[in-house]
């Protein structure tokens, strides 16, 4: 085996799309590649200074989408474009925003799935950002992305995955077994 040292190389990484309003009320979404479930109902994102960063000191309100093949050129725009430096952004991104049920945040609705988020604790912050957990409020599936049996169908959503080796997208594949499940046959 080859030895790299250490590098951020954990895989698969989620393409997660940030959601906030900026201070004049305009939605602003950024693209976050370190982050994932922390508890049953949280998860954990490294937030560096964006702002982003910005907007949650403001409220710990926050959407997170999941990237898909279809929203992919957008998805990587968001993530190298500030809306610091591009007010235009998210009319280039060319998303529809609608105000979230349950929290004061985003909900684009080109998605296929969406979190509503809220802050509970911030850790490690300083002037380069922080990671933050938030509690998952509530999580919305277009219908279409719907299974027979009424629960979202990963398999139907495309999504996608950053690759940090050699920064790239990969499209996630179709099912290959049943967790909890498949493991049984060597009991």
């Amino acid at each position: 085996m080859k030895s790299f040292g250490a590098k951020p190389w954990v895989l698969p990484q989620p393409v997660l799309i940030i959601g906030t309003y900026n201070s004049d009320g305009t939605p602003n979404a950024m693209n976050a590649a370190w982050g994932g479930q922390w508890d049953a109902k949280e998860i954990m994102i490294s937030m560096g200074a964006h702002a982003t960063t910005e907007n949650l000191a403001r409220c710990a309100d926050f959407t997170v989408a999941f990237a898909t093949v279809d929203t992919m050129t957008a998805s990587d725009f968001v993530g190298i474009v500030s809306a610091r430096k591009d007010p235009q952004k998210m009319l280039k991104a060319g998303w529809t925003a609608v105000k979230a049920e349950n929290v004061d945040a985003p909900v684009f609705t080109d998605f296929p799935m969406t979190m509503e988020c809220r802050i509970i604790r911030k850790i490690d912050e300083s002037e380069e950002g922080y990671y933050i957990v938030a509690e998952i409020v509530n999580i919305l599936v277009d219908e279409k992305y719907l299974g027979e049996d009424g629960k979202p169908d990963v398999s139907k959503m495309g999504l996608i995955t950053y690759e940090p080796v050699s920064h790239g997208y990969v499209a996630l594949g179709e099912r290959v077994g049943n967790a909890f499940a498949d493991g049984k046959k060597l009991m």
